[in-house]
């Protein structure tokens, strides 16, 4: 089994606190406007930031990185049509939600990109999970229905991709006499992460999913979910080989004494604005099956010690800077051991950050990633840096 190992670029700012994450381009989260660096001039701007981030991964030996998407952020598919000039190896996965465009321009734009970036696009394909946040975007449709979307927006990719002529008619899209004219020789339809833990959600995996990527929860919770997946892969008659993914923060440092310190400095600043930012705050109640069981971990308290939900492991991330909960926190061998105990239960691509992410992403990619295949038990090694999905 092969390790990836992938990092998220910063869309919404970068800083270590809670109240400093302005320092590198947050966005102002009252009025949706970004707060600095600006970008009207020659000056560096926040594109050239995450460019740097994006090196700093592909430097140090991570495979990919995921550029998420939310309401006050960059474009995505903007984003990785620039970064893919930026650098030469770096998997570009990126967030998007198939409410945003039609499936068969979506095949034409990814072909597009997988030429420029020579076959280093990928999917973080999102049905949606926070109610608010869905019609913010004209999104009306009901849990269910947005992953019964998901799965026709997929079957249509997959043939559009494949040449024409090609038709399709189902009850969300419908295509006649379609087809990319000039389809890709290899890797039509990129590597697809599909997340999501209701039965819906699995359905869609089972049929289109590549990797199977969930929030990083405790290690036997994390067992849990696997588990369940592979019940309802087996119930459904789904034969395909399926990976698992791993969304989780890292704290990692000289000593856990260190880790642990600089942790607690961290939720020292967190305030009503930035606690509100996370789950079941201002976003309201989501949807996600996979953001309740982050919640059920700490059942909302807010005490520092209340949210270590096991050996390295704190739940209270999404207070500082929103996204998943969970953070390992240790020394950089801590930290190595706990994320291979996550390989030895079937894990084997991680979705990795940690703030500030250029400075993190050396440290972690030389401190911490190096360990992970040494401390596994099983036999793995990481993907060749030249090898694209």
């Amino acid at each position: 089994m092969s390790l990836d190992f992938l990092w998220r670029l910063p869309q919404h700012g970068d800083g270590r606190r809670a109240h400093d994450l302005h320092t590198r381009g947050e966005w102002n989260r009252q009025t949706g406007s970004r707060v600095a660096p600006k970008v009207d001039n020659d000056d560096f701007g926040y594109i050239d930031y995450l460019a740097q981030v994006a090196r700093a991964a592909e430097i140090n030996g991570f495979h990919g990185a995921l550029i998420p998407i939310f309401r006050m952020t960059e474009e995505p598919w903007v984003v990785a049509a620039a970064l893919a000039r930026e650098t030469r190896r770096l998997r570009l996965l990126i967030a998007l939600q198939p409410h945003f465009i039609q499936p068969a321009y979506a095949a034409q734009m990814s072909a597009s990109l997988q030429r420029i970036s020579r076959g280093r696009v990928e999917w973080n394909v999102i049905s949606g999970g926070d109610p608010v946040a869905q019609r913010g975007y004209g999104d009306f449709s009901a849990h269910d229905e947005r992953y019964a979307r998901t799965e026709e927006f997929l079957d249509v990719v997959r043939g559009v991709s494949a040449g024409a002529p090609f038709d399709y008619d189902g009850k969300h899209y419908r295509v006649e006499g379609g087809g990319l004219l000039h389809p890709l020789d290899a890797q039509p339809v990129p590597q697809i992460y599909l997340a999501g833990a209701s039965d819906a959600a699995m359905r869609v995996a089972g049929k289109h999913g590549d990797i199977h990527l969930t929030w990083g929860e405790p290690l036997a919770k994390q067992q849990e979910v696997i588990d369940k997946t592979r019940r309802t892969l087996d119930a459904l008659g789904i034969e395909r080989e399926i990976r698992f993914g791993m969304r989780i923060d890292v704290l990692a440092r000289e000593t856990e004494e260190q880790a642990w310190a600089e942790l607690r400095q961290m939720h020292a600043t967190v305030s009503d604005t930035t606690r509100g930012f996370g789950f079941g705050g201002q976003r309201g109640k989501s949807e996600s099956v996979g953001a309740a069981r982050q919640q059920a971990l700490h059942g909302g308290s807010q005490q520092f010690d209340d949210l270590i939900v096991g050996p390295n492991i704190w739940a209270g991330m999404s207070q500082i800077r929103g996204g998943p909960g969970c953070v390992l926190v240790g020394s950089h061998e801590q930290v190595a051991e706990r994320l291979a105990e996550y390989v030895d239960i079937g894990v084997s691509s991680f979705i990795l950050a940690s703030n500030p992410h250029l400075e993190e992403a050396y440290r972690v990619g030389e401190e911490v990633l190096p360990l992970v295949a040494q401390a596994a038990r099983r036999s793995v090694a990481p993907t060749p840096l030249a090898e694209v999905a």
